[in-house]
């Protein structure tokens, strides 16, 4: 269950980290404030503010409604993402967060919360598409698009492999000095396809499909070679593992139409493309909490003030229906 505080409560006798969902609320300057923005899942508040642990929201009682009432409903998927995010050293090599994320989202597709989302989906054949993703050599310069855009590019099996080929190319050949991630059609990456969830019916099998063939560890050592010559360019919904992988970049460009959020939770799930590492980085835990635990999108201009991204244009828009 959450818990919510006053940050002018006096700091917790118990253990450093609270266990759970801790919801603050208050004045963030006020004298002893600092115990509970630091230890809290994030602060909310009605006016403006540039700390990170902090998010303002139109309505404070409203927000913690209705994120009272979505931790009801999936308390086991919010707290452990909760433990999660609290668990990320976003100095250290992506490697070990990674790990740990996917062991409990492993562990959450086991769960009931989980298992009730698929019920009420129902049995979905996912459809196989030609060529999801496309890779072009320019000079110095590999492109690579998302190219599933009748489903606004939703990252499936077979996109996950058709990325890793492509992005070994820039991998092995030191001559690539500069990679774009963009996507065709109407969005970047709407996040994965929820056809294809629970194909899995072994958690230890996707544990390690997960981790054995995984995109965020090849976009996390790229970004080291490359920094910001590893550019994601993102409009329309960019959404779940679209965003998770677009933040490992070391230039994120938003269009003005892009809508960008963590959906996961009401599938009972958290995070699993390494967003709990790429977005911590970028916005702190706080931020990632808010987003994952509300389920809510953020504007561009939004995303831009937070660091999510680092430029809002309309420069590369003809690409994106390329």
């Amino acid at each position: 269950m959450m818990r919510v505080v006053d940050l002018s409560d006096p700091p917790s006798p118990d253990a450093a980290e609270p266990a759970g969902v801790v919801v603050a609320t208050g004045d963030p300057a006020a004298p002893g404030a600092e115990h509970w923005l630091q230890r809290a899942t994030f602060t909310i508040t009605e006016q403006p503010c540039e700390d990170r642990r902090v998010v303002r929201v139109p309505s404070v009682q409203r927000t913690l409604a209705e994120l009272d009432q979505r931790c009801r409903t999936w308390p086991k998927a919010a707290a452990i993402g909760d433990d999660v995010l609290r668990a990320v050293d976003v100095a250290a090599p992506a490697h070990a967060g990674l790990i740990a994320e996917s062991l409990a989202y492993s562990t959450l597709q086991g769960s009931a919360e989980f298992q009730s989302w698929l019920a009420a989906r129902g049995p979905r054949t996912p459809p196989v598409l030609p060529d999801p993703v496309l890779a072009q050599r320019d000079g110095d310069t590999l492109r690579v698009r998302f190219n599933r855009p009748g489903r606004h590019n939703a990252f499936s099996t077979d996109a996950r492999a058709a990325l890793l080929e492509a992005l070994e190319i820039a991998r092995l050949d030191p001559s690539v000095t500069e990679v774009v991630l963009s996507g065709n059609g109407p969005s970047f990456c709407s996040g994965g396809d929820l056809a294809e969830f629970g194909s899995f019916t072994d958690p230890a099998d996707a544990h390690l499909a997960r981790t054995r063939h995984s995109p965020a560890l090849v976009l996390d050592e790229l970004v080291r070679r490359l920094g910001p010559a590893l550019r994601a360019e993102v409009h329309g919904q960019v959404l779940g593992s679209g965003l998770e992988m677009a933040a490992y970049c070391g230039r994120v460009t938003a269009h003005p139409d892009s809508v960008i959020g963590l959906p996961e939770l009401e599938l009972g799930l958290i995070p699993g493309a390494g967003g709990t590492v790429s977005i911590t980085r970028r916005i702190g835990r706080w931020r990632t909490a808010y987003l994952f635990l509300t389920g809510d999108t953020v504007d561009p201009a939004t995303a831009l003030q937070w660091g999510l991204v680092d430029e809002v244009t309309t420069d590369f828009w003809p690409l994106a229906h390329g």
